[in-house]
């Protein structure tokens, strides 16, 4: 019985923040944003990494909604990769996953690592807004 329960609670926990991950950082699509003077998210994943999963669900769901509270996501652009293509990661030093960085025009702003808590980074966002 202990076994089984401990079962249940390991499929419940890693499920929980279990989605599928995609790289969806294209370079012309970046540039073009921060030409356009968006608000460009950058985040980093690996496929094991359940706090990736967990900031990538917030940012994912803000963009597909529009908004993040009262932050309105038509003037901000997300993109996520792989951290294991070195060529983006290299492009933005990035070197660990959950990476989350942001840009105001040509300018990184805001750069955090392990960041998943919805409010701090609601704050980030919002400070580069």
């Amino acid at each position: 019985m202990k076994k089984i329960l401990i079962l249940i609670f390991c499929i419940f926990a890693f499920g929980v923040n279990a989605m599928e991950k995609e790289t969806t950082f294209n370079k012309e699509l970046f540039d073009k944003a921060q030409a356009d003077g968006k608000i460009v998210i950058v985040s980093s994943w690996i496929k094991y990494c359940s706090s990736c999963a967990s900031q990538m669900k917030i940012l994912s769901k803000a963009k597909k909604e529009g908004k993040l509270s009262d932050i309105n996501f038509t003037n901000i652009e997300y993109f996520a990769f792989d951290v294991t293509n070195k060529e983006i990661a290299n492009l933005f030093d990035i070197q660990y996953q959950t990476s989350l960085l942001i840009f105001k025009g040509n300018k990184e702003v805001y750069r955090s690592i392990g960041e998943t808590t919805k409010d701090l980074i609601y704050e980030a966002i919002k400070a580069s807004i």
